[in-house]
């Protein structure tokens, strides 16, 4: 049986390396920035250098496990321990300067997510979780909220990069803000999760999400007390997530489900050819 103390400590102390790592590069005048599924999808160098920083640490003390990263990292390993990492969440907020990002380190053992670490270098915070540990932000407990009145749930929630989408998540928003208390939109999914889980927010929800972007949050809310699932009673997953204190979930699940938030996203439209092009 893992130790997942020992992984914690490991993931703790690789996220605040490369949280340094992302500090030093902030407002840098020679940072490199290129884009990805779209030209709002941003990437850098500082990404890619702080994947680097991950996988060469965690392969320095666990040579065999598996680790799947944002940046192209994917190795199989043979433990039965897989690091999911996102070397840094929120690009563009990163890039901008604004506060929202952060580094997302979990351990996966045997396909169950048991051990989450977040690193929001601007706070300052160290949120940290294993499975059946409690929740922590700087090593002191954290609990989500226990609000149980939609009416006065301060949601967070995030958008996609392709347009319709965007314009499909905005109109699901349309119909959720007149029945909530407000919404807010940080820009890292790993840092809404972490809100949620020290009660920042009341909940949080958003679909299209990569297993990097949720693996460490989803773990820290869950062992601070959230339910995490998706729309119909599952586990959370790139199709939906949604994390809210238990008396609040199923209301917001509800509202969410009448708003069409679980419906496809429009298919991209492609774009047509120049006029006169052969």
């Amino acid at each position: 049986m893992e130790d997942l103390d020992h992984l914690a400590r490991i993931a703790e102390r690789l996220a605040l390396g490369a949280a340094e790592l992302l500090l030093d590069g902030l407002g840098r005048a020679t940072l490199e920035v290129g884009t990805k599924s779209t030209a709002t999808d941003l990437v850098t160098d500082v990404d890619r250098a702080s994947e680097r920083f991950l996988v060469e640490g965690i392969l320095a003390v666990r040579p065999d496990d598996g680790i799947l990263g944002e940046e192209g990292t994917d190795i199989a390993g043979t433990t039965g321990v897989r690091w999911v990492i996102d070397p840094l969440d929120g690009t563009t907020n990163y890039v901008y300067g604004h506060a929202g990002f952060s580094v997302s380190v979990a351990a996966v053992v045997d396909g169950v997510p048991s051990v989450g670490v977040v690193v929001d270098p601007v706070q300052d915070d160290l949120f940290s979780a294993r499975l059946g540990g409690g929740a922590h932000r700087n090593q002191a407990p954290i609990r989500c909220s226990d609000l149980d009145e939609l009416g006065t749930a301060l949601v967070a929630t995030g958008f996609g990069y392709v347009p319709d989408t965007r314009a499909a998540q905005a109109q699901v928003l349309t119909e959720v803000l007149p029945s909530i208390r407000d919404v807010r939109r940080m820009g890292g999914a790993a840092v809404d999760l972490c809100s949620t889980a020290c009660a920042r927010v009341d909940a949080y929800y958003e679909r299209g999400l990569a297993p990097w972007d949720m693996a460490a949050g989803v773990v820290i809310a869950r062992e601070a007390g959230a339910r995490v699932g998706d729309l119909r009673g599952g586990e959370p997953s790139g199709e939906f997530v949604l994390a809210a204190p238990p008396a609040l979930f199923e209301p917001l699940a509800e509202l969410l489900l009448r708003a069409g938030a679980d419906q496809p996203f429009p298919a991209p439209v492609e774009a047509s050819p120049r006029a006169g092009a052969r």
